[in-house]
């Protein structure tokens, strides 16, 4: 499986459907992503979803092609990526401004 970690999703299925998320990694099988938003769900229990119930909203910074436009370049996104630890409220201020700078209808 590909590491989506960094990417920002929305969740489009269950009870947090419609939530703007950031990946924060997979788990042990590998079969599902790991999603935080730094307030309901926190860095350290994050919500288990499986990659078919959400929506890429910024993918990876390395991926190249028609899609690279939603890149979403953040501090915190780069320190997930690296491995480095993360705060919740660092979280919540990378998703406050990737909303300020998107339009999500």
């Amino acid at each position: 499986m590909f590491d989506y970690t960094g990417w920002i999703v929305q969740a489009n299925a269950g009870r947090d459907k419609g939530g703007i998320f950031l990946v924060v990694g997979v788990d042990q099988k590998r079969v599902r992503l790991l999603l935080a938003d730094g307030k309901r769900r926190k860095i350290g229990r994050p919500k288990a979803k499986k990659l078919g119930h959400v929506w890429s909203l910024a993918p990876d910074p390395q991926q190249s092609g028609p899609r690279e436009q939603l890149m979403f370049d953040h501090p915190v996104v780069r320190s997930l990526q690296e491995g480095e630890p993360v705060s919740d409220r660092a979280l919540r201020r990378a998703l406050a401004a990737f909303k300020e700078g998107s339009t999500l209808g």
